[in-house]
């Protein structure tokens, strides 16, 4: 295991990483709500597709201005492969087929629980320690996620919902898996420089599962605003953010804070699309915020 990969982050690492992750999460709260509304008018893997590799054109336009765009180097490829395939491939195509099937809030709640796969695998493959105050911090961040889950308002005999909870959780999976295959081999160059090359392997895992399963899908006209804010926006800024801070700040810290993503997705999706915000909404949201505050002190 590299040095990169093990060494304690500085307080000024932590604080930046924090930051980071706060921009991510207005980013990324925001886009289920619009990832939402876009599907219908847009195929779900397409439109996955599209955000993709609009995402890579930017990312690799932005790098050659600066002169700074070249092809990874072999100690970067690994990390190249596990946040391509698994956070923007594998991530993309199961969300975006779970939001077709699974109100907005809801999509982003599970799909940022990554609290009971990253914790366990930080500790059992990269040999984190686990504070207690973490360990706590934790466990109220996933009371809180079951809260705005509302497992009790789900009809679980639909077979379609129970299909859509599933995927969601596997995305959780993989996104975990992206986390720990690049902290446990660190690239050398930075996360910016890597961007469109994990955005183009995303690419390639999405096109051809949208040619398989959607060969008359697309995008239409009235998503093309949804596909351009999340392409050219929050997509390469909010994974560059994730990225860079989840490689900063220890699984149990980055886990909890995921959470405050769905917290925005379910206050944008109320206000945007008209889902209720009930007493389950505030509990649930109360109750994450704490766990971020005990995290964040831990």
């Amino acid at each position: 295991m590299s040095e990169q990969a093990t060494r304690a982050p500085t307080a000024m690492g932590m604080g930046s990483a924090f930051r980071l992750l706060i921009v991510a999460i207005f980013l990324f709260g925001g886009s289920w709500p619009i990832t939402k509304a876009a599907m219908s008018h847009a195929s779900p893997l397409w439109f996955g597709t599209s955000r993709a590799a609009l995402a890579a054109m930017v990312a690799a336009l932005l790098l050659a201005v600066l002169g700074r765009l070249r092809f990874p180097g072999r100690e970067d490829r690994t990390a190249v492969l596990f946040l391509g395939a698994f956070q923007l491939g594998g991530f993309f195509v199961l969300t975006h087929l779970a939001v077709a099937l699974v109100p907005a809030g809801r999509t982003a709640v599970l799909s940022n629980v990554v609290a009971y796969w990253l914790i366990p695998l930080s500790v059992l493959v990269l040999g984190e320690k686990v504070s207690t105050k973490r360990w706590i911090a934790a466990g109220i961040s996933l009371a809180g996620a079951g809260v705005l889950i509302g497992p009790w308002a789900v009809d679980w005999t639909d077979r379609q919902m129970l299909i859509g909870h599933v995927m969601l959780m596997l995305a959780g999976l993989a996104w975990t898996i992206a986390i720990i295959g690049s902290r446990r081999w660190a690239p050398r160059s930075t996360m910016l420089e890597l961007l469109p090359w994990c955005f183009a392997v995303g690419t390639m895992v999405l096109m051809p599962l949208a040619i398989l399963f959607e060969p008359d899908g697309g995008i239409g006209r009235e998503a093309w605003p949804h596909m351009l804010f999340i392409g050219l926006l929050a997509a390469p800024i909010g994974t560059w953010c994730v990225i860079e801070a989840t490689s900063r700040l220890p699984g149990a810290v980055a886990s909890v804070w995921f959470l405050l993503v769905p917290a925005v997705g379910v206050v944008v999706g109320a206000l945007w699309l008209g889902e209720p915000i009930g007493w389950d909404v505030l509990v649930g949201g109360a109750l994450i915020v704490v766990s971020v505050v005990l995290a964040a002190r831990s």
